[in-house]
């Protein structure tokens, strides 16, 4: 069987703000080519952790590698080089509302490459067309639907051809066939480019259509309170609180 390789290697992480913790020596893996998902119940601790994983907050103690590099004792300069190679989806999709949505998307190329302005136009088509948006790149965030919006901000987090690409809460506030969409074309992505996916959600049915391994945070004990394959963690865990979470309170998922 072979060895799967690590893209981020997190251990004995402690989280918080100020004099809270919220997170006590947590310990996991995500593996090359994973779609990993971050789940529990509000207030859990997701977003933190997904702000100690893009840099945006530094932990109270332990270690994020990424790529093999100790990403929390790493200088500024050394971060900005790592997330050159990582992509983030915000909820919001965070395009800039004053930029058609070929200058979004052509930005982080244009800031961090040496690319000729007929290249980056190119390159720009390519990641709108991976999208599903051919033909918008002259509309304004305002002139598309919430759906589109998410597409648009995902085909700009794709711009630097990114290893890893965090969503957070990707199908936050869009309807059960554009969040779908939006799944579907992450399997794509992950598919097609080999990208690894981290993804913050509670959603049930993105957990089990895209999840192929995940963490469970648990607010209670401060720890991670399930760790794999959701469809396996729902077959086998003994956690009432992971069981009452893949359920919804129920058994009719089980």
């Amino acid at each position: 069987m072979k060895k799967q390789q690590p893209e981020i290697e997190v251990s004995n992480l402690t989280l918080g703000y100020g004099d809270f913790i919220l997170m006590k020596d947590i310990s996991f893996q995500v593996n090359k080519g994973d779609v990993f998902i971050i789940m529990g119940a509000s207030g859990g601790g997701k977003s933190t952790l997904l702000k100690a994983l893009t840099g945006l907050l530094q932990p109270f103690s332990g270690q994020i590698c990424i790529g093999g590099t100790d990403f929390t004792a790493a200088t500024p300069q050394q971060r900005n080089e790592i997330m050159q190679h990582c992509g983030i989806l915000y909820q919001s999709g965070a395009l800039f509302s004053s930029m058609t949505l070929a200058e979004n998307i052509a930005l982080p190329l244009q800031r961090y490459t040496n690319y000729s302005a007929r290249l980056i136009k190119e390159l720009v088509s390519l990641k709108l067309a991976l999208v599903g948006l051919t033909g918008f790149e002259d509309f304004y965030p305002s002139e598309i639907s919430g759906g589109m919006n998410k597409r648009a901000g995902l085909a700009r987090a794709l711009a630097l051809d990114p290893k890893i690409v965090y969503f957070d809460e990707p199908s936050a506030g869009l309807d059960p066939i554009s969040s779908k969409l939006l799944d579907d074309l992450i399997l794509d992505i992950n598919h097609s480019l080999g990208t690894t996916i981290v993804v913050v959600t509670h959603e049930l049915d993105s957990i089990f259509t895209i999840g192929s391994n995940s963490i469970f945070l648990d607010a209670d004990t401060k720890s991670i309170a399930g760790y794999g394959n959701p469809k396996e963690l729902l077959k086998t865990t003994a956690n009432p609180k992971l069981r009452e979470f893949l359920t919804r309170g129920g058994e009719k998922n089980a």
